[in-house]
């Protein structure tokens, strides 16, 4: 019993004194890891990925990439301002890359250092295509997403710890410590990475629309998306939601995402 109540005032510690109120709703949430730490790692991983990597430069599609990137960077900026939060992106150390990889990704790294793959290029298919991938990448930045799930598997594997001590060789313990991994990440984990994808969904577009871009184009890249894609596990085995409830949210945010570029002037979009 000692034991379980030293780990329960340890759970109790890091939940009220490890979260951060976020910008975007007000909300706590689960955040350990502060940019100071996270930030020099992540532009150091970013740079070795680069120099392990073939780097696309001088051509049109490499400096749409930069184009792109400057421009939803510049609206995250201003968008940040409006919320309240001046100063937010300041540590904030932006680039973007083209990347020679046949794979159909993208990724933004804690601090925005932003990578996309050529294999995405074809479903993008246009420039406002790209930015609404590169608008969902660095909203995932600008959300502290990358702290927030290794809070979150930090905490995971704490409460497993706690859990098995607490419950010992019993056969309770037993059935925990066959189970515990499979059903947090099945309940917990994987539901938390799917809500994360929706937010930086709605954020990027957002952010895009403001930047000049037509946030109608979303859902349309996620049709394209779903027919590249193939057969995909079922949402509740995956760390995105599927393309067809994504592209159901988009369709919903597109509008809105219009009504908050129209507060920054921008009432036409390309």
């Amino acid at each position: 019993m000692k034991v379980k109540n030293i780990f329960a005032g340890l759970l109790f510690v890091f939940l009220v004194f490890s979260c951060k109120t976020s910008p975007f709703t007000g909300k706590k949430t689960l955040n350990f890891v502060s940019n100071e730490e996270l930030f020099p790692v992540s532009f150091q991983q970013y740079n070795q990925f680069l120099s392990e990597n073939k780097v696309v430069s001088g051509t049109a599609d490499a400096n749409m990439v930069k184009r792109v990137g400057a421009k939803i960077a510049n609206a995250a900026e201003r968008y940040m301002t409006a919320l309240g939060y001046p100063g937010y992106l300041n540590d904030y150390k932006w680039e973007y890359n083209l990347v020679q990889d046949d794979a159909v990704n993208a990724f933004c790294m804690p601090g925005g250092k932003i990578v996309v793959y050529t294999g995405i290029l074809p479903i993008t298919q246009d420039e406002t295509g790209l930015a609404m991938v590169m608008g969902h990448e660095l909203a995932h930045a600008l959300a502290n997403h990358g702290a927030q799930r290794m809070s979150a598997a930090q905490l995971q594997q704490v409460a497993g710890v706690a859990g098995g001590l607490a419950l010992g060789d019993s056969q309770a313990g037993q059935i925990f410590n066959q189970y515990y991994g499979v059903a947090s990440n099945v309940g917990v984990m994987l539901p938390f990475n799917r809500s994360q994808e929706s937010q930086a969904d709605e954020i990027g577009t957002i952010i895009a629309a403001i930047a000049g871009y037509d946030p109608y184009a979303a859902p349309k890249l996620w049709e394209r998306m779903a027919q590249n894609g193939g057969a995909s596990p079922p949402e509740i085995l995956s760390t995105h939601p599927s393309p067809q409830t994504r592209i159901a949210n988009l369709q919903q945010i597109a509008p809105r995402a219009v009504e908050e570029a129209k507060k920054f002037g921008v009432t036409q979009f390309k």
